[in-house]
């Protein structure tokens, strides 16, 4: 998978606004739909074309730089077909080709049959794209011709009226005029609807005009009594302007009246309540911050009734008084209760199916509760933490991977955050910074025992280190980053999958590691591997396949293929007999392994967007803790993290309280509790027993993955802001 965007957007220019707002008013009669183009489509469609030209290593480097997993683009790989960003370009070099020979048709007339060859960077093209008004030409189909001179026309009447509001509002406010109305300040807002109305008339005229004159065959060489020179709104006195508006509101067709405004009310102030958006369509991730601030940023701009490149017309709103403290506390949620307008709501009910899934839906804006003495914040890493793992037998270890090419394993001194850290090893994954490059720690695992760390990597090396810090093992054998490393049980066998679509099984257990097997049958990249025992492992891939291998078989002993698309990960349950998948296809499936059933023995549909990763809890058949329900969490991009009981394969936890794609949860080592982070950076430690959480912490930037250690003290969240923080824990009493 992709990590996330966030490549920053330059603000468009006055003559960018006034071009989208030209595009908009193109469009007006089609339903009110706009023409729009972002960078973040643009990236999606280069990547595409990297992917398909077979620059699969330049593809994954671009989709990482500029973050496609955190748009909802990816899904559109179902719909979009290949070779969609060469179609584009072709139809835009089409385009301009047609507009280049009606322009030069039309300024000469003699030289109409000299051909010139359009190429992308050949310089009528460049010419073409360069000029800063291209001429709209006559002799184009009526419909769309008329289109472009009416959008043109409004636009050249919406600046000419903005400025004839402008200057009447002055006059009025110089000679106190407004102040003898009544209701000055909804007159003042009538004379400028007034202008609007007159402003919509006279280009609904003139479009009439152009369309007649198009219908008529007019030739745009010569100069036409129907192209009108610019208009100039009469201007009226506040009395005149009032009198006009009722006259146009009483006597224009319906789709020409226009309304007097309703005047906005202050919103109340703001009590912390949050509520996550949902997609802006099916194929929507999810709705990030920066598409909110993209949303509030708009929301300031001028609407297609204003003037692009101007002033928005001021609108005079009457305040009403602030809310009082305590009439905004009914807004808020407190111990899963939400108030709305008096009436406490349960948001915190169990449910039995995922039919009838109510979950905790409450959005108290609770970003932190951890007291500041609670936090220990590793601080070392130089750019983004991808991954965290606590040493399963010496649990004052924790190793961690980042961006900045390197690992660290980091000694806490005691046994909470306020005792500091020992010592901090650092694991160089490169000796200087060229070679450095494309050596990102992709993910990281210790072995059973605790005395070695394995760390894989973009270049697609595994190394094996002591606990000391000491390299031990380099392991060379894949072609492309490395995406998951797993240690089977007696620590002999590393497990690895790589971007190269291949999965090797490393014997470790000498002084030199060597390839034990590599497997090579899935098509593309293997995104997870697990071990089922010593010898059987699962493994996913891009392919929309799950594989079980055998060290020794050439062949999968079996190939399930019920998913749709991407498969993101594979988990064995603690009794090594079911096996979870989940997928970019929204749901998650468990397989039944030992069976004959090709069909998934449960198939969870329940997600709206896709899911990113499933996790086992340490509970059930197979467990510590065989006498509890054995669950299994699935985490998904429409923010929700949804429990099921897989003895009935019932939903019965649905945690919706996060505002952002959810990209990593951990069972505590009880299995009592759980843990998720999302691409918000917010973290939740939830009771699923009571279906509450209990602990809460935001951090800056996006959360990667949160572990617990082995005592069930502390929890760890990797952020993308080169920071891990590690929360103290204490179960409730």
């Amino acid at each position: 998978m992709a990590v996330p965007d966030g490549a920053p957007k330059e603000a468009p220019d006055a003559s960018d606004r006034q071009q989208e707002s030209n595009n908009s008013d193109n469009l007006e009669d089609n339903g009110g739909s706009q023409m729009t183009l972002s960078s973040d489509e643009v990236n999606y469609l280069i990547f595409r074309y990297l992917q398909e030209s077979g620059f699969v290593h330049s593809a994954f480097s671009f989709a990482h730089e500029c973050m496609l997993g955190r748009t909802g683009l990816r899904s559109a790989d179902r719909t979009l077909p290949p070779g969609a960003l060469v179609t584009f370009l072709q139809k835009g070099l089409q385009y301009i080709g047609i507009e280049e020979t009606l322009r030069r048709e039309s300024s000469n007339a003699t030289n109409r049959k000299t051909e010139t060859d359009f190429s992308l960077l050949s310089p009528p093209v460049i010419a073409s794209i360069t000029r800063e008004h291209p001429p709209i030409q006559l002799n184009v189909p009526a419909a769309s011709a008329a289109a472009a001179v009416k959008a043109r026309l409004e636009a050249r009447l919406r600046a000419e009226q903005q400025n004839a509001a402008s200057a009447l509002s002055s006059q009025l406010s110089v000679n106190g005029a407004l102040s003898n109305l009544t209701g000055g300040i909804e007159d003042s807002a009538i004379a400028r609807q007034a202008l609007a109305a007159q402003a919509v008339s006279a280009a609904a005229a003139q479009a009439a005009v152009a369309m007649g004159q198009f219908h008529m065959g007019g030739n745009p060489a010569a100069p036409s009594p129907h192209v009108m020179p610019p208009l100039r709104l009469t201007q009226h006195s506040p009395a005149e302007l009032i009198a006009l508006q009722q006259s146009i509101t009483a006597g224009a067709p319906q789709d020409m009246r226009v309304e007097p405004p309703s005047l906005p009310a202050a919103q109340p102030a703001e009590t912390g309540v949050g509520k996550r958006s949902s997609g802006l369509g099916p194929s929507s991730k999810k709705t990030s911050k920066k598409q909110k601030k993209d949303e509030k940023e708009r929301s300031k701009e001028p609407s297609p009734s204003q003037t692009d490149g101007s002033k928005p017309m001021e609108i005079d709103q009457v305040e009403e008084p602030s809310k009082k403290p305590e009439e905004n506390k009914q807004a808020l949620q407190v111990n899963g209760q939400k108030e709305r307008n008096g009436a406490a709501e349960s948001t915190n009910a169990a449910v039995g199916n995922s039919d009838q899934a109510e979950g905790v839906d409450a959005k108290t804006g609770l970003d932190s509760n951890v007291p500041e003495g609670e936090i220990l914040r590793l601080e070392m890493h130089q750019s983004e933490v991808f991954m965290c793992a606590w040493n399963p037998i010496y649990t004052y270890l924790i190793a961690t991977g980042s961006g900045d090419a390197s690992a660290r394993i980091w000694h806490m001194r005691g046994t909470k955050a306020k005792d500091g850290l020992n010592t901090v090893k650092l694991l160089p994954h490169g000796t200087d910074p060229r070679d450095r490059k494309n050596k990102d720690v992709t993910t990281l695992e210790w072995s059973p025992d605790g005395t070695l760390l394995a760390t894989g990597s973009y270049d697609g090396v595994a190394r094996v280190w002591a606990r000391s810090g000491a390299l031990i093992h380099t392991l060379r054998g894949h072609n492309g980053p490395i995406f998951s490393l797993k240690w089977n049980k007696r620590g002999n066998y590393l497990l690895s999958g790589s971007y190269d679509k291949t999965t090797i099984v490393w014997d470790v257990s000498g002084s030199t590691g060597f390839v034990e097997q590599q497997f090579t049958d899935h098509e593309a990249p293997a995104l997870d591997v697990d071990w089922k025992d010593n010898t059987t492992f699962a493994s996913c891939s891009t392919d929309k396949t799950v594989h079980i291998c055998r060290v020794g078989s050439a062949a999968p002993l079996k190939v399930y293929s019920g998913h749709q698309d991407e498969v993101n990960g594979v988990k064995w349950d603690p009794s090594g007999k079911l096996l979870a998948s989940c997928s970019d296809d929204c749901t998650a499936k468990v397989w039944e392994v030992e069976s004959n059933r090709s069909t998934p023995l449960y198939d969870f549909k329940s997600h709206q967007q896709e899911i990113y990763t499933v996790k086992w809890s340490p509970t059930g058949p197979g467990s510590n803790f065989p006498e509890k329900k054995a669950i299994l969490a699935t985490a998904s991009f429409d923010g929700s993290v949804r429990l099921w009981d897989v003895s009935d394969g019932s939903c019965f936890r649905i945690f919706n309280r996060h505002q952002d794609s959810v990209y990593s949860v951990a069972f505590s080592p009880s299995g009592d509790f759980l843990a998720s982070g999302s691409l918000a950076g917010q973290m939740y430690i939830w009771n699923i027993e009571e279906g509450r959480p209990i602990k809460s912490y935001k951090g800056k930037g996006d959360i990667f993955e949160v572990a617990w250690n082995k005592e069930e003290t502390r929890v760890a969240a990797c952020f993308s802001s080169n920071v891990v923080a590690v929360i103290d824990f204490q179960r409730p009493a």
